[in-house]
């Protein structure tokens, strides 16, 4: 806007501050009549010219500038660029985990300006406050309101479109169009191959929904519901568009993909070693604590309004060390850096590890450290030694003629005579421990008393008077025993077997029990970390400063560069400040450290130091991983809600991971051997296996959901069922058996097991999650690639597998998007509709950061066309519904559930054995198949009424089954009744305050009386106090008013294992520590030691260093470190490849923001270090091009000594949307950063039906980690093409 400003009236000759923008004479000062356009304005467009008659001052030629002259009118819209006549609170999603607060302020109906909240509950008087929360990526997000890449409208490919209208005009049906055009295989090619290229058509919203409508009831019919997914990410940050998506494909039978594994923001060790995922203390509790350790956590950056809890905790004395191998912007707060080599964190923890154990346990025994991990760990429990075979024998070395034993599985009550133990039930799943008094016993608290009448009241660590034995040596019954154990960082051989692996011999004390030799976790767990003591045989370390064998601060130095007397001052300090403040030393974890392959292994030697230490279950003290966000924190009202259990059950929910492996045929590129990684004492149950037969074992199985899961569609198969008088169970079983049916991931290829439909919202997948993303393009979509690998050769083939000769290109029919801005997945997308942004809808935010709800409001309605996810869903489900009639009716529907999760389910598997399988037993030897009775003409009407299950089933979280009869009642009167169809009667969801207030009131955390009432119920279980942690709120109901008015804080409640009764700060497990509630493990405690056959054979029954993957030994990729010539002829090294988080977005949001491109070099980028662009003759901020078997990345180098030598960082999602030019190689656009990625599958995240070993969703699963790569980098021609 141009203006004239003159506060001083003219005395004389010309005052050109008067002149108009032409430079002729301006009207009278001071007037500020309303004018007309100038006649040229004709053309501007009509409403901007009607506008130009009902504003003040003259409007140019366009019709978008008004200039107003004199006095102080002219500035009039500068001091009104901060007024507003509306303030809606809001928030930002979905990968935002900090959950702010926001105001937006709106001025005639466009949002103009937006700030923080400052009125969150108080912290009290000894704490820093929440407030102000917020950062300069939330700051900027009102500028996708109104922004270029906002998507206005509907949009279909025009190439699909113009064969559907065609079909449809012919046909007169939307679904037999569909599968007209499907059916034809010219057509199908020539819609595909147009993915990415553009074409894309503006239609309307009729014709867009109907289309995907008409998709979805073709698909179902011809093919069967589970070929359909889902996907969306992180629901804390919208729970409703989350669960109105997910709501829509469950109630069809559709799948749900997982987000937490596949973002590789899940850490696999927290199920292992807690059986719990994943739950950490809020961020207020870090200034509880004294000695903080960020590793792998990059607070500043990654939870950036939360990171002054970090600072201000300095006012009281915390030390904080980072572990990083680069100066990150935490490192800046640090007393101490360790600068550690990419990956091998796991060796420093151990050697830290190393010195608690020598100093604090052995030596100085101190009693706080060993009364907790008595009661609070596993370390007492009894392990069976098995006589070492030949193959265990030979790796290591020459034994001669002494005897050595390998750790076995756990001695449990099965094992012992009759008579042992008080509560025979479940006897294969009650492991024991030695007691004081020399007898074996039951101390309770196991997996056994979880289950069954027998363990009501004694489901707890009360010990039962038992006083366990930590160690076999403080008895007076013991006997020396040498044993084997595996490690893994030894120079890489060429050869078939385990990639740098070796035999460890160490030795224990040990004792005969009923004919076994056994000894204790501790022990093991002594000998492990090179903890040395008089009278045991083996290999141990002269002291510290030994670097001959695994476990001691020499040792780790030569592998994380990290000094040896570093590494025993902050493994003592860590220890000893435990000691001092009563355990309030913690470890922040994350994506540095949770991204790679063998990230459980790393997090369980973290875990282990956190445990020995006594800090978990402590404010102040423990873990606290923060990647991603996985804390909705009223699950129960949102699970029910979302997966649509208020109607029909099971869900299908799906490991993300092993849906994209095969959807994406990498499995068809992916020849790793599990015996490559496995244990060098022998591979046993994973021998001759690839990764990829390993998926497909636990397929069968049903350790993990598989789907599509049979070659069948299930509807198919529940038909046949009731025509043959067969509960669906048993036919699908004896159809397994004759061989007449086979599970879909035995043959992913086939026509009739590829997955068909795949809805993406609230996320952009290729974008930013893909791993693998070129892959995705050849296979799953049939658009343009860089895929450089090569298909495996007959020798390297997963046997459990068909091999087609032709891979599919294009497997989905449709792929279609609701997104708010372009992005490279709208860009590839079949149909793409408008949604609303966080500014435009109402929802709810939860975070693990703080321990508020409050709301999503609408600051405006969606403007264009946009609109909610709930409005898009609710839609789709009525036009399913009405095209159902003809095409649908009702079914079967045979599901096929995993083994599940605190349930009976996880005593499928005594002693985590995998014997060969006897059979097809569903429950037992394959997944469980339930009949679920779908009536696809029903589904808006039960996406608008709340089911009954809901009170008749109940709601079950972590094991408690809430019965919210009153709550039912409560919400017809509060949202109305339904008074017809399916749901009359039932209270309405039909508007999305209904659906939210629903959420709310169904979950402890919002509602006392659940709270109170699942805790009572968890009383009769443990045997212990716990209803009293929610007094005082029984009659406490936060409802989505209550929000809006202010973010509330939860109530303590059955479904998180932590407090905040009475404001106190949440930390993990306080409940587990205070109120003696077991953990949901084997033994109920944490696990140093897990026994299935799976981790026994990856050699990864304890926790164990595990260097990154050796890419060169799995897959030819050069190593770290060479140095030679491109075809190009140009100098090319390799180099180790990080994909970290970016400063400037959030994930690919905000990364294609102007306010935040400003900041970076706007485009894709790759920091190196000088040493490696010196070795190429790259400068900083030329073009160079990096490269490996997967694909090929465009990007400038910013050369910075930030970065050591041997790696570089290219930050995650970046969008190839924003300045990326084509690639001098291929031509093509030059890639993203997960082009350089591909999923690598690690078999120890396939075990289920074990205990903790067991599935959930975003529970336990494989993950889509990226951190083991290594690429080419070169210097390309600087004259680039875009």
């Amino acid at each position: 806007m141009s203006t004239g400003i003159n506060d001083t009236p003219a005395t004389g000759g010309r005052n050109h501050a008067n002149d108009g923008p032409d430079g002729a004479p301006a009207t009278d000062p001071g007037s500020a009549k309303a004018s007309p356009a100038d006649p040229g304005s004709a053309k501007a467009s009509p409403l901007l010219r009607m506008g130009s008659w009902l504003r003040r001052g003259r409007t140019d030629a366009s019709g978008r500038q008004i200039f107003l002259e004199g006095g102080r009118a002219a500035d009039a819209f500068y001091r009104q660029r901060w007024s507003h006549d509306k303030i809606a609170r809001s928030t930002h999603g979905v990968n935002c985990t900090g959950s702010c607060s926001w105001q937006v302020y709106v001025k005639d109906g466009i949002i103009t300006w937006e700030s923080q909240c400052t009125d969150y509950p108080t912290t009290g008087p000894n704490m820093p406050e929440y407030e102000p929360r917020g950062c300069p990526r939330g700051a900027a997000f009102s500028w996708y309101e109104y922004s270029p890449t906002r998507i206005k409208y509907p949009y279909v490919r025009s190439v699909l479109l113009e064969a559907y209208r065609e079909a449809k005009q012919r046909l007169g049906d939307p679904v037999d169009a569909w599968a007209d055009v499907v059916s034809d295989p010219v057509r199908v090619r020539a819609y595909k191959s147009a993915r990415g290229t553009g074409g894309m058509v503006r239609v309307s919203w009729s014709e867009a929904t109907e289309i995907i409508a008409a998709a979805y009831v073709h698909t179902i019919r011809a093919h069967g519901p589970d070929r359909i997914a889902g996907f969306s990410v992180i629901p804390a940050m919208s729970m409703l568009s989350y669960g109105a998506g997910a709501r829509f494909h469950e109630l069809l039978g559709a799948t749900m993909l997982s987000f937490y594994d596949w973002y590789a923001d899940l850490p696999p060790a927290s199920p292992q070693v807690f059986g719990d995922q994943t739950d950490v203390p809020e961020s207020g509790d870090w200034f509880n604590s004294q000695y903080l350790i960020m590793w792998g956590s990059n607070v500043p950056l990654t939870r950036t309004p939360d990171a002054h809890f970090m600072v201000e905790a300095r006012y009281h004395g915390q030390k904080v060390v980072v572990v990083s191998p680069d100066f990150a912007d935490n490192t800046k707060f640090a007393d101490d850096w360790l600068r550690v080599a990419p990956g091998t964190d796991g060796a420093l923890a151990i050697a830290m590890g190393h010195v608690v154990l020598t100093e604090f346990h052995v030596k100085r025994r101190e009693p706080m450290f060993r009364g907790y991990v008595k009661r609070f760990s596993d370390a007492p429990f009894l392990i069976e030694l098995d006589e070492a075979d030949a193959q265990a024998r030979a790796g290591a070395g020459d034994l001669g003629e002494e005897r050595a034993f390998v750790p076995g599985k756990f001695l449990t009550a099965d094992k012992m005579p009759d008579g042992a133990c008080e509560r025979t039930d479940n006897a294969a799943f009650r492991p024991l421990v030695l007691d004081a008094d020399g007898r074996v016993k039951d101390p309770g608290g196991t997996l056994a008393d979880h289950f069954g009448p027998q363990g009501a009241g004694h489901w707890n660590l009360d010990l039962d008077g038992v006083d366990p034995v930590l160690s076999l040596m403080d008895t007076d019954d013991w006997e020396p025993a040498q044993i084997l154990l595996p490690r893994f960082d030894l120079p890489a051989q060429e050869g078939r077997g385990s990639i740098g692996a070796g035999v460890v011999r160490r030795g224990v004390p040990a004792r005969r029990v009923n004919g076994r030799l056994v000894t204790t976790v501790y022990d093991i767990l002594l000998a492990h970390y090179a903890v040395a003591r008089d009278g045991l045989p083996g290999v141990w370390p002269t002291g510290y400063d030994d670097a001959s064998t695994p476990g001691t601060p020499a040792w780790q130095a030569e592998l994380t560069g990290v000094e040896a007397g570093a590494a025993v001052r902050v493994g003592r300090e860590f220890a000893l400040n435990a000691l001092e403040s009563g355990g309030r030393s913690m470890i922040l974890m994350g994506a540095g450290t949770n991204h790679y392959f063998h990230a459980d292994t790393i997090y369980r030697t973290f875990l282990a130091l956190t445990t020995m230490c006594a800090t978990q279950g402590v404010n102040g003290g423990g873990w606290a991983h923060y990647v991603g966000q996985e804390k909705v924190r009223p699950i129960t009202g949102w699970a029910n809600y979302t997966f649509a259990l208020d109607w029909q059950r099971p869900a299908r929910q799906m490991i993300a991971t092993g849906w994209y492996y095969l959807t994406t045929d990498q499995w068809r590129y992916d020849g790793a051997r599990a015996e490559r990684m496995a244990s060098p004492l022998g591979a046993r149950t994973l021998a001759g296996r690839t990764t990829a037969d390993c998926l497909v074992e636990s397929a069968q199985r049903g350790w993990m959901p598989s789907y599509p899961t049979f070659d069948r569609s299930p509807l198919v198969l529940g038909d046949e069922a009731a025509k043959a008088g067969m509960k669906p169970g048993e036919y699908i079983a004896a159809e397994l058996a004759a061989g007449r049916l086979h599970f879909a991931a035995e043959d992913p290829d086939a026509d009739e097991n590829v997955p068909r439909i795949l809805a993406n919202w609230r996320t952009n997948l290729l974008g930013s999650s893909a791993k693998g993303t070129e892959f995705f393009l050849r296979h799953m979509l049939g658009a343009d690639n860089d895929v450089n690998a090569a298909e495996l050769p007959p020798e390297r083939r997963p046997t459990a597998m068909t091999w087609r000769d032709e891979a599919p290109a294009g497997k989905l029919d449709l792929m279609w998007t609701a997104d708010f801005r372009n992005t490279s997945t709208t860009l590839h997308s079949d149909v793409v509709l408008p949604a609303a942004t966080w500014y435009e809808k109402n929802d709810l935010s939860s975070t693990d950061m703080h321990p508020f709800v409050h709301p999503f409001t609408p600051a405006v309605d969606p403007p264009w066309e946009a609109r909610t996810d709930f409005e898009t869903y609710r839609t789709l489900a009525h036009l399913v519904s009405r095209m159902a009639v003809e095409h649908l009716g009702t079914h079967v529907d045979a599901v096929a559930a995993p083994l599940g999760h605190d349930s009976p389910d996880e005593m499928t598997c005594p002693g985590g054995v995998v014997t060969d399988r006897q059979g097809w037993v569903p429950g037992v030897t394959m997944p469980k198949i339930v009949g679920v009775e779908r009536d696809y003409t029903l589904i808006g009407e039960k996406f608008d009424t709340l089911g009954p299950l809901t009170e008749t089933a109940g709601m079950a979280t972590k094991g408690v089954v809430y019965h919210p009869d009153r709550e039912v009642d409560e919400l017809g009167e509060r949202n109305g009744r339904a008074r017809d169809g399916v749901g009359a009667g039932r209270p309405l969801l039909d508007t999305d305050e209904k659906a939210l207030n629903t959420i709310l009131a169904l979950s402890g955390t919002t509602n006392g009386r659940l709270a109170t009432q699942g805790f009572r119920t968890l009383e009769q279980r443990t045997g212990t106090r716990m209803a009293d942690l929610a007094a005082g709120d029984e009659e406490r109901r936060i409802t989505f008013d209550d929000v809006i008015a202010q973010p509330r804080s939860v109530i303590t409640s059955p479904e998180w294992s932590g407090s905040e009764h009475g404001g106190r700060r949440y930390s993990a497990f306080v409940q587990n520590m205070e109120r003696h509630k077991p953990w949901h493990t084997l033994t109920g405690r944490p696990q140093f030691y897990v026994d299935h056959d799976w981790m026994r054979d990856m050699g990864e029954s304890l926790p164990v260093f595990r260097p990154p993957v050796n890419l060169q030994q799995l897959y030819g990729e050069r190593p770290v470190g060479y140095e030679g010539v491109s075809p190009e002829g140009t100098a090319e090294v390799s180099v180790r490849y990080l994909t970290i988080h970016n400063k400037w977005a959030i994930h690919s949001q905000y990364y294609d923001n102007p306010h935040m491109l400003t900041l970076g070099r706007g485009g894709q980028t790759i920091w190196m270090s000088p040493a490696d662009a010196d070795k190429i003759g790259v400068r900083d901020n030329e073009w160079i091009e990096a490269y490996n078997r997967n694909g090929i990345v465009t990007a400038r180098a910013i050369v910075s000594h930030r970065v050591p030598e041997g790696t570089v960082f290219m930050h995650h999602a970046q969008e190839r949307v924003a300045n990326t030019p084509l690639t001098e190689r291929s031509g093509r656009r030059g890639g993203i950063h997960n082009s350089l990625t591909r999923i690598l599958i690690k078999p120890s995240h396939l075990i289920g039906g074990y205990a903790q070993f067991s599935y959930a969703f975003n529970y336990y699963g494989p993950t889509g980690n990226q951190r083991d790569e290594v690429t080419l980098i070169r210097r390309r021609s600087q004259e680039v093409q875009f």
